[in-house]
């Protein structure tokens, strides 16, 4: 991908990151950005290599001063005038920045590999106020929760990409020739064929398997889920951390059952303020923890919420969406 257009060229756009473009070179890059969203979207990826060049420039061993004169020769290949534009410039200003675009230029090839990466169609599927189920070009099904997302190429390559933004359970085709990773936040999910639940809120992830086996990775450390484990991941963590998980509230959205199996009580009152959109608040501290062996199915929060109380001895005072458990 050495030329976009018939003016613009990878040496004109290292000028213009430079910042010694003539004028009338100025404003070509801009027009030519604007023209099309792909010559933007070409340009935002040159300038992530630029930004990631100047990484590698710290322990380039790039002779600066040939690294200038070659570019200097090189751009005014590209001038109307046909002849060499001497750039006068104080050296010790520049001396990093052609380092930098010494090195970028090496890694031109790499901005047309993301470029074309980039540039496949995507599709976004979007669950607003109610669950989604959606299938994959491949044939994995996945169920997205309510405020959650996913995006993926239209059509699958060697691996299988998906994108994700919220919760959602997936049931992956198997492949064993072609993996499945799925990226949400920082955490990398890499699977060949299982079913799994993942949830990522205020900086928080979890995995959960509920068949099969997957690898999360953070920061190239990982952890392998079999089933009825989970990792627990969160913004401030280097590592996912792995544990054991005994109830299925997690599928409360597929299912419209809430499984308790000795479940702490604030867990279950998280994941009903979470399906109700209510503020359910336990004011006596002492029964935080107070394990919870039942199971609702296609209740109201209104029964739910009586069968605590009566069962566990709880006082349940209600005001609209805001209700304290004492």
């Amino acid at each position: 991908m050495k030329k976009q257009t018939d003016h613009i060229n990878d040496d004109l756009l290292v000028k213009f990151m430079l910042g010694i473009t003539t004028p009338a070179e100025q404003h070509s890059v801009e027009a030519w950005m604007a023209a099309d969203s792909a010559n933007a979207k070409y340009y935002e990826h040159f300038r992530l290599i630029w930004d990631e060049s100047k990484k590698l420039a710290a322990v380039s061993t790039v002779n600066e001063d040939d690294a200038w004169k070659r570019f200097q020769q090189r751009v005014s290949t590209n001038e109307n005038s046909g002849g060499a534009r001497i750039i006068k410039t104080d050296f010790s200003t520049w001396r990093r920045n052609l380092a930098i675009a010494a090195t970028l230029l090496v890694l031109l090839g790499a901005a047309g590999f993301w470029f074309m990466k980039a540039s496949r169609p995507q599709h976004t599927v979007y669950a607003s106020n109610a669950v989604r189920l959606d299938t994959l070009p491949d044939g994995s099904f996945v169920t997205l929760n309510k405020q959650s997302s996913i995006s993926y190429a239209n059509s699958f390559s060697k691996e299988r990409h998906v994108k994700l933004e919220g919760e959602a359970f997936f049931n992956v085709a198997q492949d064993p020739g072609r993996p499945f990773v799925i990226k949400v936040n920082d955490v990398t999910v890499k699977v060949l064929g299982t079913s799994f639940n993942i949830k990522s809120v205020n900086g928080k992830t979890e995995v959960i398997v509920e068949t099969g086996a997957v690898e999360v990775t953070k920061q190239h450390h990982s952890v392998q889920l079999q089933r009825n484990e989970k990792a627990i991941v969160t913004d401030k963590d280097d590592a996912p951390v792995k544990q054991s998980n005994t109830d299925e509230l997690y599928n409360y959205y597929r299912t419209q059952t809430f499984v308790c199996n000795n479940t702490p009580l604030w867990k279950l009152v998280d994941i009903l303020n979470e399906a109700y959109g209510v503020n359910i608040v336990i004011a006596n501290a002492a029964k935080r923890d107070l394990p919870i062996s039942v199971t609702f199915s296609n209740s109201s929060l209104d029964s739910t919420l009586k069968i605590i109380g009566l069962t566990y001895g709880i006082t349940v005072d209600q005001h609209e969406n805001n209700i304290t458990l004492k």
